[in-house]
């Protein structure tokens, strides 16, 4: 299915040359209520046919529940859509990692996983869990593999054990509150040609979308939607950076109409000044942030 957005959106590009939407969708606490499954289907179901096809979730997210939504929201359109799932690092062991894939496939009933990430660094000997990578890969079951939550340090670790672009992506926190990763991380991954998947890209709990700058900055721009919101505004500030995927939630059609809408915002130099004094760049390396 192609959408006058695919025209229009901007893109980010795996190592291989590979592009998707910078749009993606999220999952983090989707699936865990039957009295809202039906609408957050409903919702992942237009935004894969808007465009957005790239969609995020984990087996951790639900204890599993929230692959099992995905699956059904893309039964029938599975080829029009990206899907990226996670393991944890409890089973991040060679023997761990094949039966979690499979675990993950059976929910999401698919025969493949797109992106496959490891969700955090855990006690599991990296190249161990790399090898098991590489055999999913093998057998068909995922076609890319990558990391999340790896700072710096982590990335210079996992390419000791790495071929050259062999890992796809590095999802990590980033927002407007949470901007450490600009002072070395999002260079890292540039660098290794690793794409970078921010996820929570307008906060959590409200309190980035009631700052004034953020709401100073939504009352100078309108979308087809109608005037701009601060939560556009904090995921148009996402969206501009260079070979960085977004992937908010949205669980209502409302929602993520307007999240689509944010694709035209334009920020201005004032508007980044705006949000720069209100939120300020890091000036030193500082650790990972991580939800």
């Amino acid at each position: 299915m192609k959408k006058d957005t695919d025209m229009m959106a901007k893109t980010v590009t795996l190592p291989d040359g590979t592009k998707l939407p910078a749009l993606g969708m999220g999952t983090w606490n989707m699936g865990d209520s039957s009295a809202s499954w039906k609408d957050e289907v409903a919702t992942l179901r237009h935004g894969v046919e808007a465009g957005l096809k790239v969609v995020d979730t984990a087996e951790m997210y639900g204890q599993g529940r929230s692959e099992s939504l995905v699956g059904e929201a893309m039964r029938d359109v599975r080829d029009d859509i990206f899907l990226v799932s996670k393991v944890l690092p409890s089973n991040a062991s060679a023997e761990g990692v094949a039966k979690a894939c499979r675990s993950s496939l059976r929910r999401l009933a698919t025969d493949r996983i797109d992106l496959y990430l490891l969700h955090w660094r855990g006690s599991v000997p990296l190249a161990e869990t790399i090898e098991a990578f590489r055999k999913l890969k093998e057998d068909g079951l995922i076609r890319y593999w990558g990391v999340s939550n790896f700072d710096v340090d982590d990335m210079q670790d996992l390419e000791k054990y790495t071929r050259s672009c062999e890992c796809a992506s590095n999802q990590i926190l980033y927002n407007l509150e949470h901007r450490g990763v600009e002072y070395d991380l999002l260079d890292t991954n540039r660098f290794r040609h690793v794409m970078t998947m921010a996820y929570s890209p307008i906060g959590q709990g409200g309190e980035l979308l009631q700052n004034s700058a953020v709401k100073a900055v939504a009352a100078r721009h309108t979308t087809s939607n109608g005037p701009a919101s601060p939560a556009q505004i904090a995921l148009a500030w996402v969206l501009r950076m260079s070979n960085v995927m977004a992937i908010p939630k949205a669980s209502s059609l409302a929602h993520i109409k307007d999240n689509i809408a944010a694709q035209e915002i334009t920020l201005t130099e004032d508007d980044l000044a705006a949000l720069d004094a209100a939120f300020p760049p890091p000036s030193r390396k500082t650790p990972l942030d991580m939800i």
